[in-house]
């Protein structure tokens, strides 16, 4: 992948995208159901927010659901809310809006 995203790995092994930088990962887990991409949880510590990782990460898995032609299916709050807020990304790629999660009561 190349751009601004470029340090963020398909850690295809773990099934996620993984961001490292001075002993800290960031990470966006995913599950692949055929031809599915379900983002299910993006995680942040505390020494890398507020920089745009998370994003970054979401942005990964946009570009390999292009290049692949899977379908994004965002269970994980944060990757939805960046989907949603990214209309010309999300335009990319095919986004299963229907089967989400139900919200949690906080």
């Amino acid at each position: 992948m190349n751009g601004p995203w470029s340090s963020v790995i398909d850690d295809m092994p773990h099934s996620r995208f993984l961001y490292r930088e001075d002993g800290n990962h960031a990470q966006l887990v995913y599950r692949v159901n055929g031809s599915r991409l379900i983002l299910t949880h993006t995680e942040t510590p505390e020494a890398l927010r507020g920089r745009g990782i998370a994003g970054r990460l979401v942005r990964a898995a946009v570009e390999r659901a292009a290049a692949t032609g899977e379908t994004v299916v965002p269970w994980c709050p944060y990757a939805r809310k960046w989907l949603e807020d990214h209309p010309d990304d999300a335009a990319r790629i095919a986004i299963d809006w229907s089967n989400l999660p139900a919200a949690r009561p906080l």
